[in-house]
């Protein structure tokens, strides 16, 4: 369906400051068909983020679905996966999820869990690549930085809504004695889930209750919303038939959020356990990112810092 012509534009001439994109139609004399010129481009930039709110068309490539960054390195395809420990996991790179070799404008990739993938490689402009999957009509478009130059604390924040998806379970390991008594004190674990939307379980059993013993007691969807400060996000937990509770959400670390009960004045932390580190275990998930709507919340923050 591709009438278009394969392009490499000159590598390294600066980042991409916004999503949208405006492809640039070289001559005929820039036409690069060598599989190792592929390869060069590939690997002009360390890290290649991807934009999921810039893809284009109904099909999906698994891989790059589900990916925040994706590294091409000397025949070996890595991976940013996971949110908790972005940054540090491979030495910034992520994890080994596979191989790859390059064709004249295009790299075949052999992923672990996915198979293999043809795809056709095209340069938006100098530090912007296109991957283009011909059966499905679907284009990815990857930014290129270089680790030094790689915001990783923004990825995360940005992403929180996958990190809380990235353990097992969250269980309450801190409540503050300021706050007013409401229904929110009895409960000690939740999870949160991508299927469905957005689908979150709570339990009341006791803390330290081992992971395959819970009773999930409560359920319902939650959402993570980005508001008008850009330093704030906030949780609400949606419950089947009971209402719903709204928090203020902070991160304290890889694995410790802090969730602030704005009715209540009550805060909460949250200690992750049974972390999931995608295509390094028999833990297969449809975890996936998607485009984001785009909606802020307009509100002022409570939690005095």
């Amino acid at each position: 369906m591709r009438a278009r012509t394969l392009l490499f534009g000159l590598l390294g001439i600066g980042l991409l400051a916004s999503s949208c994109y405006t492809e640039v139609i070289l001559d005929d004399d820039f036409i690069v068909d060598s599989a190792i010129n592929t390869d060069q481009v590939l690997q002009s930039y360390e890290l290649w983020y991807i934009d999921i709110n810039a893809t284009k068309g109904n099909g999906e490539v698994p891989f790059l679905q589900r990916a925040f960054t994706v590294s091409f390195e000397n025949g070996v395809l890595w991976a940013n996966n996971n949110i908790a420990g972005i940054g540090k996991n491979g030495n910034g790179l992520g994890i080994d999820v596979g191989s790859y070799a390059t064709l004249p404008g295009t790299v075949e990739v052999n992923h672990d869990v996915d198979g293999l993938w043809r795809l056709d490689v095209f340069a938006v402009n100098g530090s912007t690549l296109e991957l283009y999957d011909p059966r499905s009509d679907t284009s990815y478009f990857l930014r290129g930085y270089h680790r030094n130059n790689f915001d990783y604390d923004l990825v995360f924040y940005d992403n929180l809504d996958y990190f809380l998806q990235e353990y097992e379970a969250w269980e309450k390991t801190y409540t503050s004695e300021m706050g007013a008594i409401n229904d929110f004190d009895d409960e000690n674990f939740l999870r949160f889930f991508a299927d469905n939307g957005r689908y979150f379980q709570s339990s009341i059993d006791s803390p330290a209750t081992p992971l395959p013993n819970l009773e999930w007691d409560y359920e319902g969807d939650y959402q993570i919303f980005d508001t008008n400060d850009e330093t704030l996000k906030t949780l609400t937990l949606d419950y089947d038939f009971l209402g719903n509770d709204y928090f203020e959400l902070y991160v304290i670390d890889d694995r410790t959020i802090e969730l602030y009960h704005v009715a209540s004045e009550t805060v909460y932390e949250f200690t992750g356990r049974g972390f999931i580190q995608y295509l390094k275990s028999n833990h297969k998930t449809g975890k996936k990112r998607i485009k984001k709507s785009g909606k802020k919340m307009n509100v002022v923050r409570k939690r005095k810092l």
